[in-house]
């Protein structure tokens, strides 16, 4: 007769490191979801000016307290067909849009930066925590055009406190170009807002530019500079030509900036790499 140890022991064998792999990441995906839920409560808080670690979530149309099984991250969203339980009004796509993709970044994070070493393991916890900020700031200047100082001043403070780390401690410590790239940068938008008297761009850029100079170091910034105009450019004469904006129309800058910073911390080397070879093809 087979023993139940010799059935387990059988299968940990075919249990390559591939599934493993998958299977962490899976959980890693799961895990963002869930921390996406979160932050979505605190973009809500945040609007009402409502502490987030008070009172259980309601519905924003019939104030109906929610259970966890309206809570469920996307899967609730889909089971209700994207409706209240209760009052049946709409819930807003930004619920399950910000879940996903807070899910996707953590895996991307968990790709790139999880390694044995303390420090690489230390660096993904702080890109955990810093892309929960910068998802906050993504979706809260895009409704409504300002970049929350309860949000950016402690995301500064954490990229701050992790700049600084002694390398006594961690093999990465102290990195002078992420200093100076976030005084470099902030010094442009500050040039920016100075000369267009605030019509261009806002003080919340400033401080926004100054935690990517922190969190991406030299040459990353530039990337994700380059990549912030580019997009909002592009973005910007799409809608104009539609007929949606004028060239007097304010247009928040802040989810561009975000979305550069991601692209250059996920692909900045690729790009650089891609760019030094087609300059040097020319």
């Amino acid at each position: 007769m087979t023993k139940k140890s010799d059935i387990i022991n059988k299968y940990a064998e075919e249990w390559t490191s591939e599934d493993m792999s998958l299977f962490f990441y899976l959980i890693i995906f799961i895990f963002g979801l869930a921390i996406g839920s979160f932050l979505n409560c605190v973009i809500c808080r945040l609007e009402k000016r409502e502490s987030f670690l008070r009172d259980r979530s309601r519905c924003p149309h019939c104030q109906k307290e929610l259970s966890w099984k309206d809570l469920v991250p996307l899967l609730s969203f889909l089971i209700l067909r994207r409706r209240c339980r209760y009052c049946r009004q709409k819930i807003s796509l930004q619920y399950p849009l910000v879940e996903l993709a807070t899910g996707i970044l953590f895996v991307f994070i968990a790709i790139f930066n999880f390694q044995l070493s303390t420090y690489n393991l230390l660096n993904a916890c702080f890109l955990f925590l810093v892309s929960c900020f910068l998802i906050i700031i993504f979706v809260y200047d895009l409704k409504h055009y300002i970049i929350p100082d309860k949000v950016i001043y402690p995301a500064i403070f954490a990229a701050l406190v992790f700049n600084f780390l002694p390398r006594q401690i961690f093999s990465g410590g102290f990195n002078q170009f992420s200093i100076l790239s976030a005084f470099g940068a902030a010094g442009f938008f500050f040039l920016i807002v100075l000369v267009s008297r605030g019509r261009w761009m806002g003080v919340g850029d400033i401080k926004l530019a100054f935690l990517m100079g922190l969190i991406l170091g030299f040459p990353d910034i530039l990337i994700a500079l380059f990549l912030a105009f580019f997009f909002g450019a592009i973005i910007g004469i799409g809608l104009i030509i539609s007929g949606k904006k004028t060239l007097r129309s304010e247009v928040p800058f802040g989810p561009f900036l975000v979305t550069g910073a991601f692209l250059a911390l996920f692909f900045g080397e690729n790009i650089i790499r891609w760019y030094s070879h087609f300059f040097y093809l020319i």
